[in-house]
This record gives structure tokens, sequence and C-alpha cells, in this order.
């Protein structure tokens, strides 16, 4: 008698060990608690996951297999965390595909963002600054500077915004926001400018890593991310992966939200994120 055949079953799309996740989350949670509170952990963590559940809708709307987000807890950092990522585990085949991913993220973590930024700024306070001062000293983009200047006016000298741990953790998702909307390689923004430009991004990722190189003159804090970025580029090289309808142009909705992914980029930018006084003084 013949045994029964075996039929291979391919892998469902969207299985994930929840598991892990969910134990990932909660080492995440309990790490930027640690560095800066409640406040701080449940904004943080909000605009975090809304922008990698952007991406996440956006890969199930289109039937592309992706992984839940999975948080990294870091608790040595004075962020608590490195933020947050999905791994989508099958090629995108199409330019509007790749867009509509690319761009989801950073719009729902920007959405989620604004609103925690003024709260936050509103809930701080403007005190004196000693002295003798030694610490952190965090950059203003464009949009904490609007917030700052609505709810206080202009700052007077000797004195700086306390941020409060709310403001803080909106200040971090502004940074997130900004760092991922660099058009380079396979970021979001590298998907935005592939799909805006076809190959010609790659010459926008070269120039993006000139101008991060350019940046580490300005404040050492971009040291590390422009040497995370140049491993990613030689890891998987500086061409984006090609959709099948790379001449294909994008309409016009979506050229305009590209338009508004530059706009977001340079109101969450700030050239010096992080001046450490303590250094500069010795």
């Amino acid at each position: 008698m013949d045994p029964t055949p075996v039929v291979w079953q391919p892998r469902s799309k969207f299985q994930d060990r929840v598991w892990l996740h969910a134990l990932l989350l909660l080492l995440t949670m309990a790490t930027t608690t640690l560095v800066g509170g409640l406040w701080y952990s449940a904004t943080a963590l909000a605009i975090l996951g809304a922008h990698e559940l952007g991406h996440y809708f956006a890969c199930r709307y289109y039937d592309i297999d992706a992984t839940l987000p999975f948080f990294l807890p870091v608790p040595i950092s004075i962020f608590g965390t490195l933020g947050a990522f999905i791994r989508i585990r099958e090629p995108i085949p199409q330019k509007r595909m790749l867009f509509d991913i690319g761009i989801a993220g950073p719009i729902a973590g920007f959405l989620v963002a604004i609103p925690a930024l003024f709260i936050g700024v509103a809930m701080s306070q403007v005190v004196k600054v000693p002295d003798d001062f030694v610490g952190l000293e965090l950059g203003e983009p464009l949009l904490f500077k609007l917030a700052s200047w609505l709810f206080w006016g202009a700052t007077p000298k000797g004195y700086s915004l306390y941020i409060h741990p709310m403001g803080f953790a909106a200040w971090f998702g502004m940074l997130a926001t900004a760092l991922n909307l660099f058009p380079i390689g396979q970021l979001d923004g590298g998907h935005i400018s592939y799909a805006v430009l076809g190959p010609r991004s790659t010459y926008v990722t070269f120039l993006m890593l000139g101008v991060a190189l350019v940046l580490t003159y300005f404040s050492s804090t971009w040291i590390v991310w422009t040497g995370l970025m140049m491993v990613m580029l030689y890891m998987f090289g500086p061409r984006h992966p090609r959709v099948f309808d790379e001449e294909v142009p994008l309409d016009r909705t979506r050229l305009f939200l590209a338009l508004f992914a530059v706009v977001m980029f340079a109101l969450c930018f700030t050239p010096a994120p992080i001046t450490f006084h303590d250094l500069i003084k010795r």
C-alpha cells in the first residue's frame, strides 16, 4: 500500500510570532518608562507604533507580506529605544504600491506627533539656564519652534524651555521622521524618491549621503546615523530594487503627497539634534 503523499502547503501571509512582538513592545515600554516616565513612554510608543502600523496596514491593503512591528528596547540610550521596524517579506511589484507603503508610515507618525508636540510644549516651562549648565541641548526643528513661539513667545536671553516628557517624545518622533525621510537607499525617503524619480534616485542617494557627511561637522550626533546609512548602502547597494512598471509616472495625487513628504522633512529636521555642553566645555 502506497504511503499518503505529502502535499507542500505554502506559508500563509501575515503569520507572525505574536509573542515576540508583544515581548519586545513590553520591554520597550519598560526601557522608555525608565528613561523618561510614563508620559514619555506612552507618547513615544504611540508615534513609533503609528509609523510602523502605517507601513503594515498599507502592506495589508496591497496583500504584501509583512511582519508586525518589532520594537527595539535600549535601556542605556537617552531615548530608551532605537525605534521600531517591520520586515517586508516579499518584493513590492508596482511603483504605486511602493510609494504608498513608503509614505504611509511617516504620515501616520507625523499625525500623532503634531498634537503630542503642541500639548507637550504647552505643559513645558521656561526656566533660567544656570551659568554652569552641564547637559544636553536639543536642536529645535521648525515645527518645534512654531509650537514654542505660539505658547511661550520669544524666549528671553539666558532662559530656555524645559520640555515636558510628552514634548520630548514628540521631539524624538520628529527626529525619527526626519531620519526615515532621508531619500537614501531603502529608507522611507528612498522608496519615495525612487517612486518619483526612478533610476535617477541613485544620484539623490549619493547627494544626500554627502549632505549627511557634511552634517557630521555640525553635530557629532550625525556620525552614528551616517555610519549606519553607509553600512546599509554597502550591504544592499545604492540602487533601489526595481519595480516592473518603473517607467510609469506617478499620478498627480501621489506627486502632491511626495511634496508633502518634503514639507514633513523640512518641519522635522534640525542640523544639530543634540549638543553635549559638558563635552564642549572641556
